[in-house]
């Protein structure tokens, strides 16, 4: 079977997991691939990047993100109605979302804290109320994994601690809609003011970053830990699915065991990088606080692999319990 014959068989089989998903991820390809030519085509630049980056990496993050939870739906067959529901909830509000950041993008001007004219103010407040809405549908789906019975319960633990953090790193993403002190001291003595809340941490956005990425390379940003929660849902399970497939006995209770600590162990790094973003410190000159944090956050870790209980029949019946 070529290359080409497999990807059409599996948007078939997603499709069938979930229609409204596998439609916007396509959609969001084509998106991402106009936002490419934008940037080739449009000279103009938005706080010092190009006008059409960021609706690029909103739409592959968005096509990534949708085809990742409509494969994820092909494993919940509990409450159909209402995991269809999240379905649409989930697709509806993204393609909004990045429609709204492509508005801003043609504008040349900014989509997220900017209320600086009442329209951008209005659809500054549509992106937020949407994206509520979006973690909402989210934890929706994280519940129906949690009461999903799976036949291999190590399985069923990548998946569910991969949305785990995919919520939690979407609910991070609420500390960059707080004012800044400058914003604040602005709104408090009755200012006008045409930005609201920031990811960089330390300095106005727009400064140098990481080339492709935008992450400050001076300040702290909080995008980072953001993205590395969101990401959670593709990078646990597939973490898993190469573990899986290298264990020694079927629905081993102890590789249960090491999805749970994988999971709490990614939500600690996640953790870090919140706090050293909070701090104004760059993912790039890491101070001494936060070297010692991941020093001690790496033998946290490896100490809790190593004493995992050995007994899969013991972790196995913990676990199954759990799912009751």
């Amino acid at each position: 079977m070529t290359c080409f014959n497999r990807i059409i068989l599996e948007l078939k089989r997603v499709w069938q997991d979930s229609p409204p998903l596998t439609a916007v991820t396509v959609l969001m390809i084509g998106v991402f691939a106009a936002s490419v030519a934008g940037i080739a085509l449009d000279p103009r630049t938005i706080t010092g990047v190009p006008a059409w980056l960021k609706p690029a990496k909103f739409a592959i993050s968005t096509a990534i993100f949708c085809g990742t939870m409509a494969w994820l739906f092909r494993y919940i067959n509990i409450w159909p109605k209402f995991v269809r529901a999240m379905g649409w909830i989930l697709a509806a509000v993204l393609v909004l979302e990045v429609a709204i950041i492509d508005i801003q993008a043609a504008r040349g001007t900014t989509s997220h804290f900017n209320v600086g004219t009442v329209l951008d103010g209005v659809l500054f407040s549509v992106m937020g109320s949407s994206i509520a809405i979006l973690w909402l549908a989210s934890i929706g789906v994280l519940l129906a994994l949690f009461r999903q019975r799976f036949e291999d319960t190590a399985w069923g633990w990548w998946l569910r601690m991969g949305m785990l953090i995919t919520v939690l790193g979407s609910a991070a993403g609420g500390l960059m809609v707080r004012p800044t002190s400058t914003q604040l001291e602005k709104l408090q003595s009755h200012q006008p003011v045409s930005v609201v809340g920031a990811h960089t941490v330390g300095a106005p956005d727009g400064g140098p970053g990481v080339s492709g990425l935008g992450w400050s390379t001076e300040h702290g940003d909080l995008r980072i830990p953001h993205f590395f929660g969101l990401h959670g849902i593709q990078i646990l399970p597939f973490v898993g699915w190469l573990m899986l497939r290298r264990r020694r006995y079927a629905n081993d209770g102890r590789d249960a065991s090491i999805a749970v600590a994988a999971g709490i162990g990614y939500i600690g790094f996640v953790a870090i990088l919140t706090w050293q973003a909070l701090r104004g410190i760059s993912i790039v000159s890491l101070d001494g606080l936060t070297m010692t944090a991941l020093v001690i956050w790496t033998a946290v870790s490896a100490g809790i692999f190593f004493l995992l209980p050995g007994n899969p029949d013991h972790a196995k019946d913990a676990f199954t319990r759990s799912t009751i």
